[in-house]
């Protein structure tokens, strides 16, 4: 039988999508980067554009830029994005602020799109930036915040769901794939559940966007958000994203009345008159910068195709189950995501103790995994420039340090 190292040249020499690697910057000092999917490598596409952008765009072009082509940036970027990754027709998805101003401006809009309604409901488990806005935000409005307690190492469930649900629900706050566990929720079926309950959904998609289809507009998604730094490789601080469903959104009044999201931005009148369609919940002046790199990566997955990124995804995070009970689980290393690839989205979190003491050294020695409390090491697998060679070695390095090898 082949050793694991044998078996990651096998499955690398296999791999249709393994030739796009050499698009990516690479790190002389790194051995493995296994923390793709919180910050993606950077592109040498970018570093052109980038470069050529000061030059050019900006340095030649001036404030004439504006006009010319920086006004519709935030909307011709966003239909990429919804062709390329979301599964969304034109119109519906915006790129725009960072995540955490787009949750709170889609959570005060669709509370205040369900009068009369008086809860909002979400899940311990989610991420922190997601709990901390519910949580200001039902505080704000004077609304019952309901929390879902999903099983331990899991994400949430339909059941879960279904048991949190009434007619008193006004909006359901959930991510599409577990930050820790992986788990990728049920977003078609738990959208439906909550429609028939009369609430809204909105979808947190940072975990999931750029790694695996989506398909919003199949789902009949109502809101969704997302980053843009972590599988679509925008770069440290690259703008996130919005969807509204075309049918709500001029239902919808979006609490952060700023003068690009206006019918008229030039008028400069004195009261606000929103734009139609999804313009209306663009706030400030758009982070024309910080979409550079991510219309290079779009370009990338958009030649890859989602569905070949998915299975190249499942490949990584099923040869990391494969080490990890290989090299791991003797030392007392537990799996503390799902088993079953199609439940489990683009990364593997393992459990132990030593954890929090070893990922400063793997850092130290070039292995860039990402810890994450209380013990447990997330091996975050960006499909299109991970190699499986790359994994078998950080995991290797892994095992080497933990207590009780030898």
């Amino acid at each position: 039988m082949s050793s694991l190292r044998d078996r990651a040249r096998e499955l690398d020499a296999a791999d249709p999508l393994a030739a796009l690697r050499v698009e990516f910057i690479g790190s002389e000092d790194v051995v493995a980067y296994l923390d793709g999917n919180s910050l993606g490598r950077p592109l040498h596409a970018s570093k052109q554009r980038l470069a050529s952008f000061v030059s050019e765009a900006w340095g030649a072009r001036l404030i004439r830029g504006w006009d010319e082509r920086w006004m519709d940036a935030p909307t011709e970027t966003g239909d990429r994005l919804a062709r390329v990754a979301l599964g969304a027709a034109r119109g519906q998805t915006l790129v725009a602020d960072s995540t955490s101003v787009l949750l709170y401006k889609l959570l005060r809009a669709g509370l205040a799109a369900r009068p009369g309604r008086e809860v909002l409901v979400m899940d311990s488990g989610n991420f922190p930036t997601d709990r901390f806005l519910a949580g200001a935000v039902a505080a704000e409005r004077g609304l019952e915040l309901r929390v879902i307690e999903p099983a331990p190492r899991a994400g949430v469930s339909v059941a879960d769901v279904a048991g949190a649900l009434d007619e008193r629900v006004a909006l359901v706050l959930l991510s599409h794939v577990d930050f820790r566990s992986a788990q990728i929720a049920e977003l078609a079926q738990i959208t439906a559940l909550a429609h028939s309950a009369g609430a809204l959904v909105l979808w947190d998609l940072s975990h999931s966007v750029g790694v695996m289809p989506i398909g919003l507009d199949a789902a009949c998604v109502d809101l969704a958000v997302g980053c843009t730094y972590k599988y679509l490789n925008g770069g440290p601080g690259s703008p996130a994203f919005l969807y509204v469903a075309a049918a709500l959104q001029d239902r919808l009044q979006q609490p952060i009345a700023g003068w690009m999201g206006a019918a008229d931005p030039f008028e400069m009148g004195p009261g606000y008159a929103p734009a139609s369609g999804i313009r209306r919940f663009a706030s400030g002046t758009p982070p024309i910068v910080g979409m550079l790199a991510l219309r290079d990566m779009l370009a990338l997955i958009e030649r890859a195709g989602i569905d070949q990124i998915r299975a190249k995804s499942v490949a990584l995070t099923e040869f990391a189950v494969e080490c990890g009970d290989a090299l791991l689980q003797p030392f007392g290393v537990e799996l503390a995501s799902p088993r079953d690839a199609a439940v489990r989205g683009g990364h593997v979190m393992l459990e132990h103790d030593a954890f929090r003491e070893l990922t400063p050294i793997l850092w130290a020695r070039g292995v860039i995994p990402d810890f994450r409390p209380p013990r447990g090491l997330r091996i975050g697998l960006s499909p299109l420039s991970t190699s499986f060679a790359e994994l078998h070695a950080g995991i290797s390095a892994v095992a080497e340090l933990l207590p009780g090898r030898g």
